[in-house]
């Protein structure tokens, strides 16, 4: 098991790179100011379970073959470049559908909400770059099994990660509540957020793997 030092200092260099807004915070932020606290939350929800695939695709080698693949890398980097594409286009064509907030929260929308944000994050290969190549720097061999270890710091980064992107959803929030009654900057944040997926999808596909993961 890590002392306690390591987990403060793995804590501090997590924050950083949490700091930096991805693909996966963007959403966070777009759906939270288009429907509220509610769909931010339940969209942190599914980003953190893609994060707990790449952990685990991580522990077991997966990650790693990932890296080494040249072809398998770019096949996931281009499969979640289409799909936030494939976002932008739905939220520009179905604005209104996402624009009234709370009221409008369903099961139906609760599932896609979910399946968007985890696929947005499992189709991220930086992530798994990062889980290969940052995490294993603060696993000591001499401290323990280091599945364990590695387990740990993964969860530490999903409970940190959850609480930085809680926060996003907080301030989102609040914007949507502000935006609500009007229907013309409900389809003012929809477009905007529409166009922000593909412009966020268009430099996933063109980005290399040295940017931020979440």
């Amino acid at each position: 098991m890590q002392d306690l030092s390591t987990l403060v200092t793995f804590s501090l260099a997590a924050i950083l790179l949490f700091i930096i807004p991805g693909p996966a915070v963007l959403y966070v932020v777009a759906r939270s100011v288009a429907q509220g606290r509610s769909a931010g939350l339940v969209s942190v929800a599914g980003v953190h379970a893609g994060s707990a695939v790449h952990i685990g695709a991580a522990v077991v080698g997966l990650s790693a073959l990932l890296v080494r693949s040249v072809t398998a890398f770019a096949l996931v980097k281009w499969a979640g470049a289409a799909y936030l594409i494939y976002l932008g286009v739905r939220t520009l064509r179905h604005g209104s559908e996402i624009g009234a907030g709370e009221p409008g929260f369903d099961s139906r929308s609760t599932r896609r909400l979910f399946a968007d944000g985890f696929t947005i994050n499992v189709l991220n290969p930086k992530t798994a770059v990062f889980f290969l190549a940052f995490v294993p720097q603060f696993v000591d061999p001499s401290a323990g099994s280091s599945v364990r270890q590695f387990l740990v710091l993964g969860a530490l980064f999903i409970v940190l990660g959850v609480v930085s992107d809680g926060a996003y959803v907080l301030a989102g929030a609040s914007i949507s509540r502000r935006m609500r009654t009007s229907e013309t900057a409900r389809r003012r944040v929809s477009k905007g957020a529409g166009l922000s997926y593909l412009g966020l999808g268009v430099w996933a596909a063109l980005s290399g793997v040295g940017d931020s993961a979440n």
